[in-house]
């Protein structure tokens, strides 16, 4: 059975740097033809960012290889009236078109949603913003650290003293990515049962805010004020990050059961009738000296061995590692998670990208083809729309294309 399940969906992504491309890109490891449309000549943003500035200087920079896998690149020039019109014809044969520009700007195109939507009723247009359509903020620029600061991510990352923070990575983009393509897969959903497209309006502010967790639900439930707290769990203790004889472990034995067992193995089994820290909310309160306690008895073992003797006890526990160990870990290749794909104008270089971290069947979804290079499909997509050579030729010659 085929582990495509968004096989003969066709997507028109439209998107630039990373919500909407990955986005785009999770449909596309879940079998959906992804047509990326891109502006002649530089294309996504994305294809001059990255580590490697000679790649970026190519236009196939680290941050477009990431997020682009599988998908077929055209180039069309949507202020010209010719790659208007070649959208429209693209927009007649699609289920989901992808924006991340700001609201308004598909308006001013003569691209808006209205106008797509009479072209096909049954589209799903999915836009993807730092605000939302609607409301005082839908017209400020945002960047993935713009949404971090404002969701109060910033205000909780880190510690009294370190706090306000940045996550080391784009978390809010990458949200506002996710949020958008299971918003998409939903949309496809109705719209299998009754024909009817969608409008899907993802907020990138709203997706960082609904995954903070406890941190928003006890303020809004309870009125506490969140506070940062490092590496300490506010929910329970011991659970956070610990020092071992050689790096550092996180441990969360957050039940009063994990937390004997935790202190028997560690070989400090009176720490459990300590009044300090006999009952949860004991330990909370004075998570300081336990975890002092705690941590001269981790001192006697290195962290790898104390993650198998507490996880094969029950007890969650972890190492802290660094990025490429985490990638290097025996689990994620079991899993098949890192792609390794050619590159995309065929020259002697690895390309590894992230795959789907859903599984279909049991099994793990592939990206079909390698990232693309600029326009490499432009002539392939418009033949299939019912451009013929010579049109296509005066598109180019005139720049539409």
């Amino acid at each position: 059975m085929s582990t495509a399940l968004l096989e003969g969906v066709r997507v028109l992504d439209l998107t630039n740097v990373l919500a909407g491309p990955f986005a785009g890109y999770q449909l596309a490891l879940q079998g959906a033809d992804v047509v990326k449309v891109e502006m002649p000549g530089s294309g996504d943003l994305a294809r001059q960012l990255g580590a490697d500035r000679a790649l970026a200087d190519e236009l196939l920079g680290a941050s477009f290889l990431a997020q682009n896998a599988g998908k077929r690149s055209v180039t069309l020039d949507l202020k010209d009236p010719e790659g208007r019109e070649a959208l429209l014809r693209a927009v007649r044969e699609a289920d989901v078109l992808l924006e991340n520009f700001r609201p308004g700007v598909m308006e001013r195109l003569g691209l808006g949603w209205k106008t797509l939507r009479a072209e096909n009723p049954g589209l799903v247009y999915c836009a993807i913003s730092g605000f939302g359509q609607t409301g005082p903020m839908r017209d400020r620029p945002a960047y993935d650290q713009i949404v971090q600061g404002l969701s109060g991510m910033m205000s909780v990352t880190g510690t009294e003293e370190t706090a306000p923070l940045r996550a080391g990575f784009p978390v809010a983009d990458t949200l506002g990515g996710m949020a958008a393509a299971y918003a998409v897969a939903a949309a496809l959903v109705r719209r299998g049962r009754t024909g009817e497209g969608a409008f899907v309006d993802v907020s990138m502010l709203e997706a960082a805010l609904t995954a903070m967790g406890w941190v928003t639900s006890n303020y809004l439930i309870t009125g506490r004020e969140p506070r940062p707290m490092g590496n300490e769990n506010f929910t329970a203790a011991p659970s956070g990050t610990f020092a071992t004889a050689d790096g550092h472990l996180n441990i969360a034995a957050n039940r009063q059961q994990q937390y004997a067992t935790l202190c028997r193995l560690i070989g400090r089994e009176d720490l459990t009738s300590d009044p300090r820290f006999a009952h949860p909310a004991d330990r909370k309160a004075h998570r300081e000296a336990l975890r002092v306690e705690v941590e001269s008895a981790l001192a006697a073992r290195p962290a790898v061995e104390w993650e198998e003797i507490l996880s094969d006890a029950g007890v969650p526990a972890a190492r802290v590692l660094s990025v490429p160990e985490a990638l290097g870990l025996d689990q994620l290749a079991a899993r098949d998670f890192v792609l390794d794909l050619p590159f995309p104008d065929g020259r002697e270089r690895p390309l590894s990208v992230l795959g789907s971290p859903v599984r279909v069947d049991g099994e793990p979804v592939r990206a079909p083809a390698p990232p693309p290079l600029l326009g490499e499909h432009t002539d392939a997509v418009l033949t299939e729309l019912g451009y013929d050579r010579r049109r296509i030729a005066g598109l180019r010659e005139r720049g539409a294309i």
